[in-house]
């Protein structure tokens, strides 16, 4: 091997350390596969962190009425029904003992009153079904899953970024090349099987709860290599971030806060939700703010709530627009969101419920949220679009690639339920990590091109030779701050016409960018690269939006403001690439099983039924 570089070999690498990562890196370990992580950041830190409210699994702890066809229905209904009904089955019926099985393994979840796991409410859920430590929830699992891998025989690699995935002439993926971040050493890995778990892509817009490593790496790795992508139109913007001061702008503030009986209200001190119900909700959500405070007492006391759900816990496109809505029609809070005031709780029951919320509004905001509102709006949290995979095995159309976690597509549709995507995690990197070793086990060791390790080599270095370009920074910067502008919570065609072609403005100037000649600790040199992945999932992002000519979930056309259920309801856009050019096809949604379907009915004539009652004893 040439002195350039280092390699090593590997059965399974897993590309990202978050939940989905550790998670399939676990299983394959677990299935006697020499197994490997590369994480962008360190071991621990991965944006798995910033699901706080809990993760969601029909474990009937808090309401016997709850089952996996119930949860089920709500994905498929979260989803606008656009998502894949074989992940969404799979995701329903198996959280719960992925959940119970984090419990064996050491993650101490809050409790209810007969010692079992206790479980909150939270938008878009029928009952109260998410597992939680407090509004620590991801924090506690990546802690318990790390716990578990460092002690399964993985090898890990820290500080790594992964730029290109190898193949050979079958057009198998067998392997990955990158550069540690560090000292600048470039290290290639063969491998038989590669699980993308890169997680998402939101950095890519100015306000976003991502922290920097969120530049779309994998779904760009995963375009490269010839791999699909669906649903990359739906972005969510979570209803809740910071919005004040500047410097935590877009810092998540937790849907537990809402689940914990929080209220939303504008300038005019009003709740404004109950004016933004959407007719598929009706039913399902209180009607009078009395109706609204007799929840919050139940829920508080610990009983079964017997009257409908505060209009705050909707699904969170709904609540983001709304909120984006009221900010527009000048009832905005004085910084552009709005005021979401949980003090009614008291300080006891929100020191104990939302102890990180409480010190982060404390800390870096000088609001005690136990006595004043916050000031939150929306912001770019998730992509529901990804790598499309089979629901079964998680793998791509690139046989050996796998993904999983927020990397992949299909459980979410258009728009995520919340703390689906902690179950999501679990479930489906225990499913890309088993069927990747077992993959593995069918194949040699396979031996990567040279001329493919030059020609990565090659451009990896590129930004250090370029002398006299620019500041990669300010590219980057200003890629940013358009995605917002002009690719944001609400869409056009002419800003998304002129969004595209200022990301191929931006690919030409991205390729003179100059980042200096050191490879030690140069980040100008890092984002140079990142830039790379960020215009190529900025472009599959903004093509998806501009063609999906309808509003749905998390994507809001303001000249197309009404859902088109005949023909985009039965659609979804699918992304590759061709000779370096972002294309996109429609392709049908596959049609549901048929007893699916009928759990579909036999859930919906329950919360009928269910509100039927409710309205008689009001």
């Amino acid at each position: 091997m040439s002195k350039e570089y280092s390699h090593h070999e590997f059965d399974v690498i897993v590309i990202g350390a978050g939940g989905a990562g550790l998670r399939a890196a676990i299983e394959s370990a677990k299935s006697g596969v020499k197994t490997a992580i590369i994480t962008k950041s360190l071991l621990g830190k991965a944006h798995t962190v910033m699901a706080e409210g809990g993760c969601a699994a029909a474990l009937q702890n808090a309401d016997p009425r709850d089952n996996w066809k119930v949860h089920f229905h709500d994905t498929m209904k979260g989803s606008k029904w656009l998502a894949d009904w074989k992940m969404a089955e799979y995701h329903a019926k198996e959280a719960p003992d992925r959940v119970r099985e984090l419990e064996q393994w050491g993650a101490v979840f809050d409790r209810t009153n007969t010692n079992f796991i206790n479980q909150r409410n939270f938008g878009g859920h029928t009952f109260p079904r998410l597992a939680h430590v407090g509004d620590s929830t991801g924090l506690e699992i990546i802690r318990t899953l790390q716990e578990k891998g460092i002690h399964s025989g993985i090898d890990v690699f820290m500080e790594y970024t992964v730029t290109d995935l190898f193949k050979n002439k079958k057009g198998e993926c067998i392997g990955c090349i990158g550069y540690n971040r560090v000292d600048g050493e470039i290290h290639t890995f063969s491998a038989k099987s590669i699980v993308l778990a890169t997680g998402g892509i939101t950095r890519c817009w100015s306000v976003c709860s991502g922290s920097w490593e969120y530049t779309g790496d994998g779904h760009a790795l995963a375009l490269k290599a010839g791999a699909h992508l669906r649903d990359m139109e739906f972005v969510q913007f979570h209803p809740t971030g910071m919005i004040w001061p500047p410097s935590v702008r877009g810092i998540l503030v937790t849907e537990g806060v809402r689940g914990e009986g929080g209220r939303l209200l504008n300038i005019e001190n009003e709740r404004f939700m109950f004016n933004y119900v959407p007719e598929m909700f009706a039913g399902d959500h209180a009607e009078t703010i009395e109706e609204s405070e007799q929840w919050v007492q139940e829920v508080v006391s610990g009983k079964l709530a017997t009257v409908r759900r505060p209009p705050e816990l909707l699904t969170r496109d709904v609540v983001a627009k709304a909120i984006n809505s009221e900010v527009k029609a000048g009832r905005g809070s004085p910084n552009g969101g709005a005021f979401l005031d949980i003090s009614h709780r008291g300080e006891e029951a929100i020191l104990k419920k939302l102890p990180s919320m409480h010190h982060q509004f404390k800390e870096l905001a000088g609001v005690d949220i136990s006595k004043e509102p916050m000031e939150v709006g929306p912001t770019a949290h998730y992509v529901m679009g990804g790598v499309r995979v089979d629901a079964e095995t998680q793998e791509s159309c690139v046989p050996g690639l796998f993904a999983c976690g927020e990397v992949a597509s299909g459980l979410h549709g258009a728009n995520r339920l919340g703390g689906n995507s902690l179950s999501d995690l679990i479930v489906f990197g225990k499913r890309a990590g088993e069927f990747a070793a077992k993959k593995s086990k069918e194949l040699s060791q396979p031996k990567i091109d040279e001329k493919d390790i030059n020609l990565a080599i090659t451009n990896i270095l590129a930004p250090l030779k370029n002398f006299e370009g620019e500041n990669p920074g300010k590219i980057y910067d200003e890629l940013r701050d358009m995605m917002q502008n002009q690719v944001g919570i609400i869409r056009t065609k002419d800003e998304m016409v002129s969004a595209l072609e200022k990301l191929n403005e931006y690919e030409a100037r991205q390729k003179n960018a100059s980042s200096g000649t050191s490879r030690k600790y140069n980040s100008g040199w890092h984002q140079a690269l990142d830039l790379i992945n960020m215009i190529i999932v900025s472009k599959a992002a903004t093509l998806a939006a501009l063609t999906r000519e309808e509003s749905r979930g998390g994507h809001t056309r303001d000249d197309f403001p009404t859902p088109d259920d005949e023909y985009w309801g039965q659609i979804v856009n699918v992304i590759w690439m061709e000779d370096g050019e972002v294309k996109i096809r429609q392709e049908e949604k596959e049609e549901m099983r048929e007893d699916l379907q009928e759990a579909i009915k036999e859930v919906k004539k329950m919360i009928a039924e269910r509100a039927a009652e409710q309205d008689g004893e009001k």
